[in-house]
């Protein structure tokens, strides 16, 4: 049955004004004003009406999309709201316990500082140390722990300021570096100037060295090392590691070298640097416990891998100092055993096979044959030096005795890695 236009609503005016929408309860009805949208079978949104009475109903209503519509989007609201409350409990927790962790760590280094007495050097607070670095704005390298900037104390010395940015082991890098060089005085050992310790922020001043590493004078053709040199260089490097190993009150054992850690002063005299990883332990003590293994690879004796090896003890610094003479010798990079480095031959082995055929190390220039001898003799030390088995390697006051006057008929040790 079809209703005549005048039956049926009016207008949409009319409708807005008279419309009204039955509300059900208990056994009763009530009726309100109302103007519903609703969606035809053809897709079309049109004006709906629903009065109590059935007969002067205009269209049925279909409200399931809308509804469904709302309640999407009263959902959506109500996950975020829940995931923005869970990341600031996360983040609220988060800076909590780095309080907590960085409080705990700077305590630890106080208590440290207040055992370790007046023979420290010089305490800088942080705003001297900024004055000191110029405000950071000379930067002349990056380590593992953090970034060196050149500087200059109040009467005009120059230094080399490294702040700990990225100091990790609860503040111990901060603390071997103190502990180690804060107190001991060696020609051929960076000399500590003084340190600053305020909250999260950690520095360290040392005496500046301008000619920088030694690494940048070992694989650069044009900086290349002449063998008179190299010796002096070697020799000074295992005197600074005798004094480690020996001179001291406890012996420090460095676990870092490697010619990153070598640093060259005005006269290319080396001195050794960077004891982060350092470990101090009695000078009657033979072998020590790691938790871990520690150092550079490439530089790491192979019994901080496995104890299959032997001990760790001082001789783990002999295998890196050996390993870094080989690559002064030879002027390249060495690679672990299972990596073949850009000439397909691992270095340790590429040097025994030269040395026991008499073929040249140094292939980038020619030499006097006087220099080719010591170049020969160095190499053999250092294939010493890194003999697998520790009981093998030399002392450093051996290794400084043969550098120093004894290079002549050295045997050559047993191949490495065989």
């Amino acid at each position: 049955m079809r209703h005549s236009p005048e039956g049926h609503c009016s207008t949409k005016m009319q409708i807005e004004q008279s419309i009204l929408v039955k509300h059900h309860s208990i056994g009763t009805s009530t009726t309100s004003p109302a103007l519903v949208k609703g969606v035809n079978r053809k897709g079309n949104i049109v004006d709906s009406v629903q009065t109590g009475d059935k007969h002067s109903a205009c269209i049925t209503v279909h409200m399931s999309s809308s509804l469904q519509l709302a309640h999407l989007f009263s959902f959506d609201s109500a996950t975020t709201s829940v995931a923005t409350f869970v990341v600031l409990v996360v983040t609220a927790l988060y800076l909590s316990l780095k309080k907590r962790y960085n409080e705990a760590i700077h305590l630890k280094v106080e208590m440290f500082l207040k055992t370790y007495g007046t023979s420290k050097p010089t305490r800088y607070t942080f705003s001297e140390v900024k004055k000191i670095a110029r405000r950071f704005k000379e930067k002349v390298g990056q380590g593992g722990f953090g970034t060196v900037y050149k500087g200059q104390l109040p009467n005009g010395v120059p230094v080399a300021v490294k702040m700990l940015e990225n100091s990790t082991g609860e503040g111990e890098d901060f603390i071997n570096e103190v502990a180690t060089i804060g107190q001991i005085h060696h020609a051929n050992i960076v000399r500590l100037l003084g340190f600053c310790s305020e909250g999260t922020r950690r520095a360290l001043i040392y005496e500046f060295m301008p000619n920088e590493s030694l690494g940048r004078y070992i694989f650069l053709p044009q900086e290349l090392l002449v063998p008179e040199k190299m010796l002096d260089i070697a020799t000074g490097i295992a005197r600074g590691m005798e004094y480690l190993h020996q001179g001291c009150n406890q012996r420090i054992l460095h676990f870092d070298i490697k010619p990153h850690n070598i640093l060259l002063d005005y006269s290319f005299n080396p001195k050794i640097s960077d004891f982060g990883l350092a470990k101090l332990c009695a000078r009657d003590q033979n072998i020590v416990t790691l938790t871990a293994a520690r150092g550079t690879m490439g530089y790491i004796a192979p019994e901080i891998y496995s104890p299959n090896f032997g001990g760790v003890s001082y001789k783990s610094d002999v295998y890196s100092f050996g390993m870094l003479v080989l690559e002064m010798v030879s002027g390249r990079r060495n690679s672990d055993p299972g990596i073949e480095n850009q000439n397909g031959v691992y270095l340790p082995e590429w040097v025994y096979e030269r040395v026991v055929t008499g073929q040249d190390l140094t292939l980038s220039k020619k030499i006097a044959d006087q220099e080719k001898e010591t170049v020969r003799q160095l190499a053999i030390v250092a294939l010493w030096c890194i003999q697998w088995n520790p009981k093998n390697r030399p002392s450093m006051t051996k290794v400084v005795n043969m550098l120093t006057g004894r290079l002549q008929n050295l045997p050559i040790p047993p191949k490495p890695y065989a």
